[in-house]
């Protein structure tokens, strides 16, 4: 089939990778001349595992090809994917759509015969509905029906993701809609993912219920740990008991200093905007979200307390930045706050990360940035471990500690132990791991 991918950002290119190795023909289309420019010389804007030689394979045998010009790239298409950025409003926190609809009018604009317009984007309920408004009020002679087919991808594994789904929902009623993203999707048919076919606002909201769900279980998590640390329990204890209850899982049950990235912190925004516009409050949502608000700069004063009293002027290492490994995202990653924290508190920081440096640079004046976790702690009066990169699981504990002016270790991910810690010469402080109270 004949796809178009509107928007080559994080799930435009994914997606139109994996559906041109899927056998379709993709056309990704983007308005950054740049951005298309470095595709075409097979540079990616993001970093994602395996995303590079997927689109080399894919753009080698001419099935993934990028564009600025949408007007030809939506020509003769089955199927037109809208995967532009949704970013929180300013001012209010809704759901930016301006992208939204701007892209479906340049739809408009250059269809001329039956298509499937998918809105691939996370939007609130009833999007789908003005998409439908406004390509209808424009081509009224033209048959088009709106799908929502939302993105479940996480960064870092976001290719496994897309060819062995949990799920693919779509949202249409339409039976000839239904049977394109059936022939669409057919490669994972096969693998037997399961298909959830909805009405387009259940689908729509099914999104941000899920984003919120997994924000939940983080933030609740992190409360337990906060206990964990006043009572002497082990929260990595705690998790795994209440993890192993198939009601509950394992997954998003990690203390930690709150999750960020590009998905959570503006969907449950998003939701609880959605909420309040039809007058049903979301209590829960609303405390995640403060919570976790919360959690970041409380993991800021942690590292403050552990370089004692005298903290002024002292040094300290920030081992990660992005909000998750295997992605170079800063997106409302947790490090923001916990270096704003630092520098209120007249700390200086030297940091590394293995793929956020670049992205991250301008986003924190006064930060140096290190070559590796060595480099970065060397002179430190503590470390800080940010990101459970991989690069960081296996540390030579004696050696970091060897360069340290004073060997502090604060671990926000729990990588070690006290007792590996320990025998290497640090003070090590971790998250909900407590002593009992005396």
């Amino acid at each position: 089939m004949k796809i178009t991918m509107i928007g080559a950002g994080y799930v435009g290119l994914v997606s139109g990778a994996c559906f041109s190795d899927f056998g379709h023909v993709v056309t990704c289309v983007d308005k950054d001349p740049a951005k298309i420019t470095a595709l075409e010389n097979g540079k990616m804007p993001i970093f994602e595992p395996g995303l590079e030689a997927l689109v080399a394979k894919n753009v080698a045998a001419g099935r993934l090809s990028f564009t600025t010009e949408l007007a030809s790239a939506v020509a003769g298409a089955d199927a037109i994917f809208i995967a532009v950025g949704t970013p929180s409003r300013r001012g209010d926190g809704h759901a930016d759509l301006t992208y939204v609809y701007a892209a479906t009018r340049e739809i408009a604009a250059s269809i001329s015969g039956p298509v499937v317009i998918v809105t691939k984007s996370t939007v609130p309920v009833g999007t789908g509905d003005r998409v439908e408004d406004i390509i209808r009020e424009l081509c009224p002679d033209i048959r088009i029906e709106v799908v929502s087919n939302p993105e479940f991808l996480r960064e870092g594994a976001a290719i496994g993701d897309f060819k062995r789904p949990d799920r693919i929902v779509v949202g249409t009623e339409d039976e000839w809609a239904q049977g394109v993203m059936r022939d669409i999707y057919r490669p994972l048919f096969l693998n037997e993912a399961p298909v959830v076919f909805t009405s387009r606002r259940t689908s729509e909201l099914i999104k941000y219920a899920a984003n919120a769900f997994l924000a939940t279980k983080i933030t609740f998590i992190n409360e337990i740990a906060d206990l964990c640390e006043a009572v002497g329990a082990n929260v990595q204890d705690v998790s795994r008991g209440i993890g192993l209850d198939n009601r509950i899982g394992s997954k998003f049950l990690h203390a930690g200093p709150g999750y960020g990235g590009s998905c959570f912190p503006k969907d449950t925004l998003a939701l609880l905007k959605t909420a309040e516009d039809f007058n049903t409050p979301m209590r829960i949502v609303e405390a995640v979200t403060q919570v976790n608000d919360s959690r970041k700069r409380a993991m800021g004063r942690k590292i403050i307390q552990a370089l004692g009293d005298d903290h002024r002027g002292k040094t300290v290492a920030l081992l990660g930045l992005t909000f998750k490994p295997n992605t170079d995202d800063m997106r409302d990653a947790p490090s923001l706050a916990i270096i704003q924290s630092l520098k209120d508190a007249g700390i200086q920081i030297r940091a590394f990360d293995p793929e956020g440096m670049e992205i991250a640079g301008p986003l924190m004046e006064g930060v140096t940035f290190a070559t590796d976790a060595y480099d970065a702690a060397q002179g430190a009066d503590a470390v800080a471990l940010v990101t459970e990169w991989d690069v960081f699981r296996a540390l030579d504990l004696p050696r970091l500690a060897a360069g340290m002016n004073a060997p502090v270790m604060v671990d926000l991910r729990n990588i070690y132990s006290a007792q590996e810690a320990g025998r290497a010469g640090f003070t090590y402080t971790s998250v909900g791991r407590g002593t009992l109270p005396s």
